[in-house]
């Protein structure tokens, strides 16, 4: 599942592909072209901007088990839809569909996880800063036991940008507890932090950070942490008139339970329809 994500993410890097303007013939066109590029990998960039996207990210961990040699794969369908309630206010929905390949004692297991609505209310700023602040939930439509945590759970979250000249930087988190579900179940007490930093460059490339970090405080404590360092480069640019953004960044996991990967390749592509 893993490979043509990232093939297709590698693709969109190479050069050949147009950027998200097309070509400027003269010199104001060129820097209006750039521009225009500049402002959607911005927009692309941040995680609560008023643009509808639909990302397809797909996180692969080799290495997975007492013997390392099992894989994890977690290919999260995230759309993201923003609704504008006033002129001074947008709720921004962001809702992530987990297709997971993974390891388990009877072997691999393939299916859909728990679906993870978010709901940020962001006030409009004039500012470099933008804030949002909402509810998130975690719904237990896991099409098998051991992709889900058979919990329905919910939880608040926030996402907080700085975008100014080439910089996108900020992060998103969330804790959820459940409150309902399957009583054979154990309970879920979950945390998640996304810090995120983008420098952009000419022609659409930008290079990135992005780990998402999570913690399970249900799990014993030297298995609770998961954090990744690291990071990779993307691209913004068209295919014909759609545009879309493309990135690939590698991690090492440098805290970690005893039978996940060392390292995490995440290969993304984000389709983008501006207003």
């Amino acid at each position: 599942m893993a490979r043509p994500f990232a093939a297709l993410a590698l693709a969109a890097l190479l050069p050949g592909l147009s950027p998200a303007v097309a070509e400027p013939t003269t010199p104001e066109a060129e820097a209006q072209s750039e521009a225009k590029t500049e402002a959607l990998a911005a927009e692309a960039q941040n995680p609560i901007a008023n643009l509808i996207s639909v990302p397809f990210q797909n996180n692969f961990t080799p290495g997975m088990g007492p013997n390392e040699d099992n894989t994890l794969n977690v290919l999260n369908i995230q759309p993201v839809v923003p609704f504008a309630l006033s002129k001074d206010l947008t709720l921004v929905t962001r809702t992530i569909l987990p297709v997971l390949s993974q390891p388990t004692a009877a072997g691999t297991q393939n299916g859909i996880g728990d679906l993870n609505p978010s709901f940020f209310l962001v006030p409009k700023g004039k500012g470099p800063w933008t804030l949002g602040f909402g509810p998130t939930l975690v719904l237990p439509t896991a099409s098998s036991d051991s992709l889900g945590s058979g919990k329905w759970s919910a939880g608040p979250a926030a996402v907080a940008v700085y975008s100014k000249g080439p910089w996108v930087a900020g992060a998103l988190l969330n804790n959820v507890w459940s409150f309902a579900g399957d009583s054979d179940r154990g309970a879920v007490s979950a945390f998640l932090l996304q810090p995120f930093i983008n420098y952009n460059l000419a022609n659409g490339w930008y290079l990135v950070t992005s780990p998402i970090v999570t913690a399970n405080w249900r799990a014993a404590s030297g298995d609770q942490w998961i954090v990744p360092v690291g990071g990779g480069v993307g691209r913004v640019f068209r295919l014909g008139s759609q545009p879309i953004n493309a990135s690939l960044q590698a991690f090492a996991n440098v805290v970690k339970p005893d039978n996940f990967g060392d390292v995490t390749i995440r290969a993304q592509v984000q389709f983008l329809f501006p207003n």
